[in-house]
């Protein structure tokens, strides 16, 4: 699955423009809110969500399907438990 694909299934989560920890708290609260088995993808332009945002996945239980980036701007796929 590549940067330009949008699934109907996705929830996205747009934190271009927000500095760290904003990413990942928007992040965590569209996951609390997701039903389980739901895919999140978050966009964010800080390069801290390099390192928060794949670390804050594997420590909250989630799957860390994708990862990417494009013209400054980073792609997470993340999947919620069932």
């Amino acid at each position: 699955m590549g940067y330009g694909s949008v699934m109907a299934s996705e929830i996205i989560v747009d934190a271009r423009g927000h500095r760290c920890p904003v990413p990942t708290l928007r992040l965590r609260r569209a996951l609390e809110d997701a039903p389980a088995g739901a895919l999140v993808r978050l966009y964010a332009d800080d390069p801290l969500a390099r390192i928060d945002v794949p670390h804050f996945a594997t420590g909250g239980g989630f799957e860390l399907v994708d990862k990417a980036e494009a013209a400054g701007t980073l792609s997470f796929l993340i999947r919620k438990p069932a």
